[in-house]
C-alpha cells in the first residue's frame, strides 16, 4: 500500500518520466506475493495434453483524455469543471500508459509461465509483431505495453503514418454503402429495440439519461441557456450510412454517449469518488446505467450483422492472416473500442456481460485475446478465446497485475460452434467462421 500510494504522488505531480513508472511498478511487483501459474485453472490433464503456439491480440487503447476539449459540448453541458487531464484532448493520460505497462508485464509473464518466450529471451521481428492504429492513444498503448512485455528488448511498434491519422485496418469505416445495406442495416438494428425500433432503444435508457442530466446539472447548463439543450429527450435517433466514414447518428444517444465516456473516464482517472462524479454519491449500479449508455451505443453503430461484417473486414483479414502464420508467436494489436464490438459480431460470438467491471463489453485496455494450442501428441491445432481486462477496482487502484493477481479473464463463445471439455475450439472451426464473416462481406451488394 506505501508503494502504491508513492505511485499516486508521483502521478499526481505530472512530473513523472517513464524510468520513474516502470521503477516504481517493478517495486510494487515485487512486494505482491510469489507468482503462481498463470493456467492455474487449467486442470494437470490439460497441461499435459496442450502446449501454447501463439497468441494474436486485438486491444483497446487504455485512459485517454475525453475526444472533446476545451469550448465543446462537455464544457458547456454542465456547471461543473472537469478534471484536469494529464494529456490533450483524445490522448493516452499518464495513468493510462502505467496500466498498461502493468498488463504488458503480465502478459509477460504468462507466456514465460506458458514457455512460449523464455525468460529474458528477446524475440526476433518475425516472431513477434506489434502493431498500433496511428492514434496518439492507439500508439501510446502499444508502446506503453512493450515497455512492460520487452522491457530489454529493441523492439519496434509499427504505425503506419504518423499521429493522428486513422489506419484503414483499423478504421471502423464502412466501404461499401448501398440503398440495400441501409436498409438492411436499418433493419437488424431497428430489431434491437423491439417494436419501438430506435425509440425503444432509447426509451430503455431514460434511468440512464436521468442519472446524467442529475450529474452534469444539465438544466442550469450553458448548453441549456444558450442552445436549449437542457434534457436528453430526443428519441428519434437517425442513422447515417456514408461510404468511407464510421456509421453515425443524431440525437440525444450520441449526445448522451458522449458524456457518459468523459464521466467514465474521470471515474478511472480520479481517485476520490465524489470528485469523479461532480460532488455526487453514486453506487457502482449507478456507474453501469452510465456505462450501459456506451454499450447500447456500440451496438447500435457497430453490432448489427450486415454493418459488424463491413466495418471489421480489414482487421478479420489481418487477425486471419496472423493465426496461420507458422513463425509467429505472439501479435499485439492496439485499436478501439469499435474494433473489439465489430469483430465479436462479425464472427458471431455470443452475448456476453463482464463482471466486476461497470464497461459490461469492450472495457478501457481489454484484450480479446486468440489463444493457438497444440496437441502434443497429434500436433492437432485449437483455438481458445478470452477477453482479458483489468477490473474497475484495478482500474481505478493502480493494482499491480501478477500472476496470482491476473487481470480479469472471460472466456468468449462462439454461436453454433461447439469447444471440446477443455474449452478450446477446433482450429479450423475458427478458420472457417473467420471466412464466413468475410464471404458475408464479398455478399454485400
Amino acid at each position: 500500500m506505501k508503494t502504491k500510494r508513492i505511485l499516486m504522488q508521483f502521478i499526481a505531480s505530472r512530473r513523472v518520466n517513464i524510468v520513474s513508472i516502470i521503477t516504481l511498478i517493478f517495486l510494487s511487483t515485487v512486494i505482491s506475493p510469489e507468482f503462481i501459474s498463470a493456467q492455474a485453472s487449467k486442470s494437470k490433464a490439460f497441461k499435459d495434453t496442450y502446449e501454447l503456439k501463439e497468441v494474436v491480440v486485438l486491444s483497446r487503447h487504455n485512459i485517454r483524455a475525453p475526444l472533446s476539449g476545451n469550448n465543446s459540448i462537455l464544457s458547456k453541458i454542465t456547471t461543473h469543471q472537469w478534471t484536469d487531464w494529464t494529456a490533450k484532448s483524445s490522448e493516452l493520460t499518464l495513468k493510462g500508459g502505467v496500466l498498461e505497462t502493468m498488463m504488458g508485464q503480465y502478459f509477460r509473464k504468462w507466456l514465460e509461465e506458458e514457455k512460449l518466450f523464455e525468460e529474458g529471451y528477446c524475440p526476433n521481428a518475425d516472431e513477434v509483431n506489434i502493431y498500433a492504429n496511428s492514434m496518439q492513444r492507439t500508439i501510446a498503448t502499444a508502446e506503453y505495453f512493450k515497455t512492460g512485455f520487452f522491457p530489454t528488448c529493441n523492439m519496434p511498434v509499427y504505425h503506419r503514418f504518423a499521429p493522428s491519422k486513422m489506419d484503414p485496418v483499423f478504421f471502423p469505416c464502412l466501404t461499401k454503402v448501398s440503398e440495400s445495406f441501409k436498409n438492411q442495416a436499418l433493419k437488424e438494428i431497428s430489431l434491437m429495440g423491439g417494436k419501438k425500433g430506435i425509440v425503444g432503444i432509447n426509451e430503455s435508457l431514460k434511468t440512464s439519461y436521468d442519472l446524467i442530466e442529475k450529474i452534469t446539472d444539465m438544466k442550469n447548463s450553458p448548453a441549456c441557456k444558450e442552445d436549449k439543450t437542457c434534457l436528453l429527450d430526443d428519441y428519434n435517433t437517425q442513422l447515417v450510412f456514408k461510404k468511407g466514414e464510421e456509421p453515425n447518428m443524431t440525437g440525444s444517444l450520441k449526445l448522451a454517449n458522449r458524456i457518459a465516456d468523459a464521466l467514465i473516464l474521470q471515474y478511472f482517472e480520479v481517485s476520490d469518488d465524489k470528485e469523479a462524479a461532480f460532488g455526487n454519491t453514486l453506487t457502482t449500479n449507478d456507474w453501469e446505467n452510465i456505462s450501459k449508455i456506451k454499450d447500447v451505443y456500440g451496438d447500435v453503430l457497430f453490432s448489427a450483422p450486415i454493418v459488424a461484417v463491413n466495418v471489421a473486414h480489414p482487421l478479420l483479414m489481418y487477425i486471419k492472416d496472423e493465426l496461420k502464420s507458422d513463425v509467429r508467436k505472439f501479435t499485439f494489436l492496439v485499436g478501439h473500442d469499435s474494433n473489439i464490438c465489430s469483430v465479436v459480431n462479425a464472427l458471431q460470438f455470443e452475448k456476453y456481460s463482464l463482471p466486476n467491471t461497470i464497461e459490461k463489453q469492450t472495457p478501457i485496455g481489454s484484450k480479446l485475446v486468440f489463444e493457438k494450442w497444440i496437441d502434443k501428441k497429434t500436433k492437432q491445432e485449437f483455438i481458445n478465446i478470452n477477453l482479458i481486462y483489468q477490473t474497475t477496482d484495478q482500474l481505478r487502484n493502480l493494482t499491480p497485475l501478477t500472476l496470482n493477481n491476473p487481470p480479469a479473464s472471460h472466456p468468449m463463445k462462439i454461436s453454433g460452434l461447439v469447444a471440446n471439455e477443455f474449452g478450446l475450439y477446433n482450429s479450423q472451426d475458427v478458420m472457417d467462421r473467420f471466412e464466413k464473416a468475410i464471404k458475408a462481406y464479398e455478399d454485400i451488394k
